[in-house]
C-alpha cells in the first residue's frame, strides 16, 4: 500500500498539479497566454477520459502491475515531450500523450489494481493509498517550483519524467503479478447480474457533480472567499487548510467511518460542501476558515468513494471496466469547471456558490436513492 501510494502520489504531483507552477513560464516561451496551456491540460483530462475504461477492462484481466508500470513510461515520454516541445503543436501533443498516463495511471488504476488484489475488502488499501496521495500537492508544487527556479520548466518537466523511470516505476513492480488475491479470505468474485442501468447512471452523475465542485473550488477558491468578504491573506490561508482536511477526513473514514457502509459516508461528504455554501454566504468573509474544512473534508472522503462505492454495490467482478466508465463523465466535466465556474464568478459575483451547492444538493440526493445491495 505505501509503494502504491507513494507512486500515485508522484502520478497526480507530475500530472495535475504541474499546471499550477509551470503553465505561466510554459506559455511565455510560446509567446501564448496561459490560457492555451490550461486548454491543453483540459484537453489531457478528455484524453484520460477516453482511455479509462480500456485500461479499466485490461487491469480487470491481467491485473495493474503492468498497467500501472505502462503509464509511468507513457507519463515520462509526455513529460519528455514537453521538456523538447520546439513549437505549440508538440506541446499539446506531449499534453494529450500525458493524458495518456493520467487515464491509465491516477486513482481509478490504482482502484482497479487493489480490486484485483483484495476483493470486496480494498476498501481499507483504497483509503490508504489516497491518504498518502492526499500529499501530491504539498510534495508536488514546491518540488516543481524548486525545478523552475533552479533550471527552468523545461528542465523540471524532464526532472518529472525521471523521476517516473527512477521512482513510481519501480514501486509499481512491486505489486503482485496479475489478478492474484494475496489473502485465502478474498476469493475471486463470480460473474453476477449486471448492475442496474439506473444505479450506474446515478453513481455517474454524482462522481461528475462532485468532481466538477472540487475542480471549480481549486481554481477559483481564492476569487470566490475574496467575492465574499475576506481579504486576500485569509482567502490564501483558507485555501491551504483544504489539504489538511482533506487528510483528516481521510484518517476519519479509515478508522470510524469504515464501520458503516460506504454511501453512509458519502451521503455525509456529499451534503459537505451545500452546507459550507451555506455557512459562506451567511456569515460571509468570516466564515472563509469553516467552507475550505467544510469543502476539503468532503471532498476528501468523496475521492474514496469514487473507488469504495461501486465496489461495494456491484461487486468486483468487471470493477476496472465499469470504474472506467462510471468516471469518464467526471473527467470531461473537470475539464469544464474551472471555465464554467469562472464565468460563474465573473457574472454573479459570491452568489456563484449557490452553483456548485445546487450541484453538490443534486449529487447528495442522487445518493438517497442508492441502494446497498
Amino acid at each position: 500500500m505505501t509503494c502504491l501510494g507513494t507512486a500515485q502520489t508522484i502520478g497526480w504531483a507530475a500530472s495535475y498539479y504541474i499546471p499550477a507552477v509551470l503553465a505561466a513560464p510554459m506559455a511565455a516561451s510560446f509567446g501564448l497566454s496561459t490560457v492555451w496551456v490550461f486548454g491543453a491540460f483540459s484537453m489531457a483530462m478528455i484524453v484520460s477520459a477516453i482511455i479509462g475504461p480500456w485500461a479499466g477492462a485490461r487491469i480487470d484481466r491481467i491485473g495493474g502491475r503492468g498497467v500501472l508500470m505502462l503509464s509511468n513510461l507513457v507519463f515520462a515520454a509526455g513529460l519528455a515531450l514537453l521538456a523538447v516541445a520546439p513549437s505549440p503543436a508538440v506541446l499539446f501533443l506531449g499534453w494529450a500523450v500525458v493524458g495518456l498516463g493520467m487515464g491509465m495511471g491516477l486513482y481509478e488504476a490504482a482502484f482497479a489494481a487493489l480490486a484485483g488484489i483484495y476483493g470486496r475488502a480494498a476498501r481499507g488499501p483504497i483509503t490508504g493509498i489516497t491518504l498518502i496521495a492526499g500529499f501530491a500537492s504539498t510534495v508536488g508544487w514546491p518540488l516543481s517550483g524548486l525545478m523552475l527556479a533552479t533550471w527552468g520548466w523545461r528542465e523540471a518537466c524532464l526532472g518529472w519524467a525521471l523521476i517516473h523511470l527512477g521512482v513510481a516505476l519501480p514501486l509499481n513492480a512491486l505489486l503482485p503479478k496479475g489478478t492474484a488475491r494475496i489473502t485465502a479470505s478474498a476469493p475471486a468474485e463470480p460473474e453476477g447480474p449486471p448492475p442496474p442501468r439506473l444505479a450506474l447512471c446515478l453513481l455517474a452523475f454524482v462522481f461528475a457533480a462532485t468532481w466538477f465542485n472540487s475542480t471549480a473550488m481549486a481554481a477559483h477558491l481564492p476569487g470566490l472567499l475574496q467575492a465574499s468578504g475576506a481579504s486576500p491573506a485569509v482567502s490564501i490561508a483558507a485555501g491551504a487548510l483544504i489539504g489538511p482536511a482533506q487528510v483528516a477526513a481521510r484518517m476519519i473514514e479509515f478508522g470510524l467511518l469504515r464501520r458503516f457502509h460506504p454511501l453512509a459516508s458519502a451521503r455525509l461528504a456529499a451534503f459537505s460542501h451545500p452546507i459550507a455554501a451555506i455557512c459562506l454566504t451567511t456569515f460571509g468573509g468570516p466564515a472563509a476558515y469553516a467552507f475550505a474544512i467544510l469543502h476539503g473534508a468532503g471532498n476528501g472522503i468523496l475521492t474514496i468513494a469514487k473507488g469504495t462505492l461501486p465496489l461495494a454495490l456491484f461487486g468486483a467482478a468487471g470493477y476496472g471496466a465499469r470504474l472506467g466508465w462510471l468516471n469518464a463523465p467526471a473527467r470531461v466535466l473537470q475539464a469544464a469547471a474551472p471555465l464554467l465556474f469562472g464565468a460563474a464568478l465573473t457574472g454573479w459575483g459570491a452568489s456563484a456558490i449557490w452553483l456548485t451547492a445546487a450541484i453538490g444538493l443534486m449529487a447528495t440526493l442522487a445518493l438517497f436513492f442508492l441502494r446497498r445491495n
